[in-house]
């Protein structure tokens, strides 16, 4: 659970850099459909989004979740994939026009078993069965599914059915399919049940082993028909109603590794061909993606025009230091990136004082091309640069004569100086004088005759 916790907060840290997507610096696919987004997997950034937070409906896609929450369950030791449920009848009670597995009520199947017959075939009653086998209800296992989509940061998301058959208050949006859709493909069992283009069922206590095949025509043309495969897909999933349109949650490895991911709804069948467009523009879309985007370093200490000079104070030996760029910018750009059309906001100080030691940081610089940012780097100090004591001393004296307490204890340590020097010269002086003039009475003469006159 912690790890999902994680995994969300890092998603909507490294998307909130990715919300006006630079596919503006190449020409717009137009896809034909209501909502879209493309995302390099390995690095979390759409790089193309089409109403991608506008509610929609998701129909099967709804079974991502599905098996997400049993996964859980798995990994949590509730269940097994060995474990063997059998099919209620409640849980195969399905509408006629239902997307099904065949699964017969009183038939006994493998979780794993359940797994597939809900991903491949898209079979909505296996879904229920899981349901009940994890939660003991649908209703409560949908508790669970709208409880994980919190745990991933799915915020305009609500399920009402483990199946996604139409509800008005069923509904998500492309980009929280592709939140679902990136948490499930880090668990190795949906990894290899999804990218399956068919399974080899085990024999049941009611049916012979059989082969269900997936309804993805990106892996197989079994459902879809011929020319919609498509060599780099690893899944992911289908889904279709009236209300939803055609939509599919796809994703492709190309031959340098990477990974992007691609949702489409709401799309029509071509009217003429009756081709499935989910599958054509989802093709479309990725290929256009692979073509257009790379992995690389935009902006490093290397990078041109990036150094600048910082004036240092108080040394002797240096009148400014260098800066430069710490780390790198890495991104998923278009292939036209230009770094001489990027804007490299710069802050750093008009000057800094002695002593700097190589690394500090001086400030920072932040990369934005075709409106969207795409991160900050710190400007650190290249060399050190020593502090000069004496031009250190002369600071400090003038710093604490600027202070009006220093200047106000100096006047009242002046008038103190003064007011002693005039005590000294000419108070003392007089009032030993009247001292004097007190013991010779008054400045009268005196006489000692006593004779007769």
């Amino acid at each position: 659970m912690k790890k999902y916790r994680f995994l969300s907060l890092l998603l909507a840290g490294l998307m909130a850099l990715s919300l006006i997507s630079p596919a503006l610096a190449l020409e717009d696919p137009q896809p034909l459909a209501t909502a879209v987004i493309i995302v390099d997997g390995d690095n979390h950034e759409i790089l193309y989004d089409l109403n991608a937070h506008e509610r929609r409906y998701p129909a099967s896609i709804t079974k991502i979740m599905t098996s997400l929450v049993v996964l859980d369950a798995v990994d949590q030791g509730k269940i097994s994939l060995d474990t063997i449920v059998t099919a209620s009848a409640q849980a195969v009670d399905l509408p006629w026009d239902s997307s099904t597995a065949g699964i017969k009520a009183g038939e006994e199947l493998s979780i794993l078993s359940l797994l597939y017959c809900d991903l491949l075939p898209s079979g909505n009653e296996a879904c229920n069965i899981l349901s009940e086998a994890v939660a003991g209800t649908s209703a409560e296992f949908v508790a669970l599914m709208n409880a994980k989509a919190q745990e991933l940061g799915m915020e305009d998301t609500h399920f009402a059915n483990p199946h996604g058959l139409h509800d008005p208050e069923h509904y998500t949006t492309a980009y929280d399919i592709y939140l679902m859709a990136y948490a499930a493909m880090q668990n190795e069992t949906f990894r290899t049940i999804v990218r399956s283009p068919s399974y080899n069922l085990p024999a049941t206590n009611l049916q012979e082993e059989r082969t269900i095949f997936s309804s993805n025509g990106l892996l197989t043309g079994y459902y879809a028909g011929q020319g919609y495969t498509y060599g780099k897909a690893i899944g992911i999933k289908t889904g279709y109603t009236g209300e939803a349109g055609r939509c599919l949650a796809s994703a492709a490895v190309d031959e340098l590794g990477r990974t992007f991911y691609c949702v489409v709804l709401g799309t029509e069948d071509e009217p003429e061909t009756k081709s499935k467009r989910s599958f054509t523009e989802s093709k479309r879309l990725l290929e256009w993606a692979f073509d257009n985007y790379h992995h690389i370093t935009l902006l490093d200490q290397d990078t041109e025009n990036v150094m600048r000079e910082v004036a240092v104070t108080l040394s002797d030996e240096a009148d400014y230091v260098q800066a430069i760029p710490k780390g790198e910018i890495q991104a998923t750009a278009p292939s036209d990136f230009d770094i001489t059309q990027a804007k490299l906001d710069i802050k750093l100080p008009d000057s800094i004082e002695a002593p700097v030691t190589a690394g500090d940081k001086l400030g920072t610089i932040t990369l934005e091309y075709n409106g969207v940012e795409y991160g900050t780097l710190d400007m650190v100090a290249t060399d050190s640069v020593d502090r000069s004591d004496f031009l250190y001393t002369i600071q400090q004296v003038k710093y604490y004569w600027d202070q009006w307490w220093v200047k106000a204890l100096v006047a009242v340590g002046a008038v103190l100086a003064v007011a002693l020097i005039v005590f000294v010269t000419v108070v003392l002086p007089k009032r030993k004088a009247r001292r004097r003039y007190s013991r010779t009475g008054g400045g009268r003469r005196s006489s000692n005759y006593r004779g007769r006159r």
